[in-house]
């Protein structure tokens, strides 16, 4: 059989192990995986790389179209960041796109503002605001792979204004009756409103603006309670829940008690919980703030233990980013948000796997399987044939220093820049294309779809 392409030599991560072999693509498809593979028109040589499925990252904001946040971050350049970092398929959230995507004709709008611009596929969450329950099903309807919602305070209660907002119990739990009728799954942001916010008031009255001080205003309880009120709403509703960006273990350890009392619900983390912790935030400034916050070392390992026992099922990077000057004016004031959407394979790669010896099939599954499983993408986030040929070639023991102008974000800064990171991704291909080389930069643009389920 003649092929596409063959990735020769690599250690490729399957579904249960991870060993020397190849690959073989055709029509954007893996044919093949096994030994001694050839008749392909173009080969890469993967000789001392690893071979995983391309990341399936969970939680990534982009702005368009943007509104008055028009300068954040682009689907251009937020999916070449993307490309860059071995991620290949991105779940779109939401919000901070004006406007947001609560409705049929918000999610056309967005579709029309990303239409050849995506350099790798995206898939789209729907939104759960105050406003438009009895518009849910649209977006089902439309294909969304889920919704999202936030506990937390969050954008603008004027329906008019066409941001997003937070909703109330009684707003959770009527939304919640209506996914589960719909079979959807509800992702949530979970912190409590009300006291993070008067928290952060009475810090700022005290005249505190340290990064520490930050920390302190959303304590670990603050999210434990709000992610016990998500899990008993979605018991007494039936609906399917998704926990995102978890901090601490202790909510964690509340979804897996959940899990095995039979409740379907999975979580997520990200990168920075466990690369960063409240000392580096100190330094590293408000480019590091984010909600809910980065917090002590002690809670980074404890948080460790809870990944690689696998209780948190998804690893993304909640790619947030905004313009320079909305991280000035000191840590209360500045945007709530990391760009992160780059770095993820590299450093957790770094941070997992060759740190602390995750196994290569653990890193895939939180990396791309699970969360394909989860949102339903049934041709993403395995090396195995009929599956969608995406991968990310990634160069073990590699050290670099990440510097603004290595970014391929629209506005050039991230948390991690001046880090030494120990792996970074040498080639991310999207259905049998390569789409990014080290060395080269990204190339092959715009060949990303909009995923429907």
């Amino acid at each position: 059989m003649s092929y596409d392409l063959i990735i020769k030599n690599g250690t490729v991560i399957l579904e249960n192990e991870a060993l020397i072999t190849d690959v073989a693509v055709k029509d954007g498809v893996i044919a093949a995986v096994g030994q001694g593979l050839s008749g392909a028109e173009k080969e890469i040589d993967a000789k001392g790389m690893i071979v995983s499925p391309g990341m399936v990252d969970a939680h990534v904001h982009l702005t368009d179209p943007g509104g008055h946040r028009a300068d954040w971050e682009g689907y251009e350049t937020g999916t070449r960041a993307a490309a860059k970092g071995g991620t290949t398929t991105c779940i779109e959230m939401p919000l901070n796109q004006m406007p947001a995507t609560i409705d049929r004709d918000t999610l056309h709008v967005k579709y029309e503002a990303g239409k050849g611009k995506l350099s790798v596929d995206v898939a789209s969450l729907g939104g759960l605001v105050p406003h438009n329950i009895d518009r849910l099903h649209e977006l089902a309807e439309e294909g969304v792979v889920g919704y999202k919602c936030f506990l937390s305070t969050c954008g603008s209660p004027d329906p008019d204004s066409g941001d997003f907002c937070n909703v109330n119990d009684y707003q959770l739990y009527m939304g919640m009756k209506e996914l589960a009728r719909l079979g959807k799954i509800l992702c949530i942001h979970a912190e409590n409103a009300l006291i993070c916010d008067e928290l952060g008031n009475d810090a700022v009255r005290a005249g505190k603006d340290s990064a520490k001080d930050y920390v302190a205003t959303r304590p670990v309880f603050t999210e434990v309670e709000a992610v016990r009120r998500a899990l008993f709403l979605a018991k007494e509703t039936g609906c399917k829940l998704h926990l995102c960006h978890l901090s601490s273990p202790e909510a964690v350890e509340e979804v897996t008690k959940a899990r095995k009392a039979g409740q379907d619900v999975t979580c997520e983390s990200c990168g920075h919980y466990f690369a960063i912790d409240e000392d580096e935030f100190e330094v590293i400034g408000a480019k590091a703030k984010c909600s809910p916050p980065i917090r002590d070392k002690d809670n980074q390992n404890r948080l460790w233990e809870k990944l690689m026992a696998g209780e948190i099922d998804c690893m993304t990077s909640d790619h947030s980013p905004c313009t320079p000057d909305l991280k000035e004016g000191g840590i209360f004031k500045a945007w709530g948000g990391i760009s992160a959407l780059q770095s993820s394979v590299d450093i957790m790669f770094d941070e997992a796997v060759q740190k602390r010896g995750m196994p290569l099939v653990d890193f895939a599954k939180m990396m791309s399987s699970n969360p394909a499983d989860r949102f339903g993408l049934e041709t993403k986030g395995r090396i195995a044939v009929g599956k969608d040929a995406d991968f990310v070639i990634i160069k073990p023991d590699s050290n670099y220093v990440l510097t603004s102008e290595d970014l391929e974000y629209r506005n050039k800064f991230s948390a991690y820049e001046g880090r030494d990171i120990g792996a970074q991704v040498e080639t991310t291909i999207l259905r049998g294309q390569v789409i990014y080389k080290l060395g080269e930069g990204v190339f092959n643009p715009h060949k990303g779809e909009f995923l429907t389920v």
